[in-house]
């Protein structure tokens, strides 16, 4: 049985891409840059900011362009409500329940830590995270395992008793990188190929099937 459950944040506890999207059309919009769909958008994600606003702006990626746009879409997406980015069916309940089973808590994206701390203080006060490895400048972000390596080293266990769960291509690689095993759930913003990755060891319709591996 696993000791330790990393989660990914977007996708995989948080249903969050639509209020993504709104900032980023608006901060678009500021620059005359086409608008994007939400099925674009979900194309592209995977990597950190800096990669997303990178493709999403496509020969519009100066330097200039991508850090000025950057910092106009964070204004936006900071100062909205985001009153569409909720926690997906169940997981509250089996955070709990992982919890109650001393099964040590994380979380592993690219989204910016202070941005998951945020939601997690909203709709997860009283889930005990052990760790919360986000988007750091200074740090490589997912596929690397760093994030994980140093979630495994805080908690004290070993690979072995680790597991990542995720949505996407790049939790795959990132799960194989740190040499953890990995679920896919289906609920989130991956594809039909990344549910036949050879590394995952099941792709879960209900997050409450995670229970079986702890």
């Amino acid at each position: 049985m696993k000791k330790l459950a990393i989660f990914d944040f977007d996708g995989t506890l948080f249903d969050s891409v639509d209020d993504v999207v709104k900032s980023f059309n608006e901060a678009l919009t500021v620059y005359g840059f086409p608008t994007v769909t939400r099925e674009e958008y979900i194309g592209k994600l995977g990597g950190n900011i800096d990669e997303i606003v990178s493709l999403m702006l496509k020969d519009n990626a100066t330097p200039e362009n991508l850090e000025s746009f950057k910092n106009t879409y964070l204004k936006i997406y900071y100062g909205s409500k985001k009153e569409n980015s909720i926690p997906f069916p169940g997981t509250y309940e089996t955070l709990k329940e992982l919890e109650s089973r001393n099964v040590f808590l994380a979380i592993n994206s690219n989204r910016f830590t202070d941005s998951i701390e945020s939601f997690v203080e909203k709709f997860f006060g009283d889930v005990d995270f052990l760790s919360i490895e986000g988007h750091d400048f200074d740090i490589p972000t997912k596929p690397s395992p760093e994030g994980i390596n140093r979630i495994i080293e805080k908690a004290g266990v070993c690979a072995e008793d680790s597991i990542f769960i995720g949505d996407s291509s790049t939790d795959i690689e990132t799960a194989k990188n740190a040499g953890i095993d990995c679920l896919i759930v289906k609920w989130g913003y991956g594809n039909e190929k990344d549910f036949e990755n050879d590394h995952v060891l099941e792709d879960i319709e209900e997050i409450s099937e995670i229970l079986k591996y702890f």
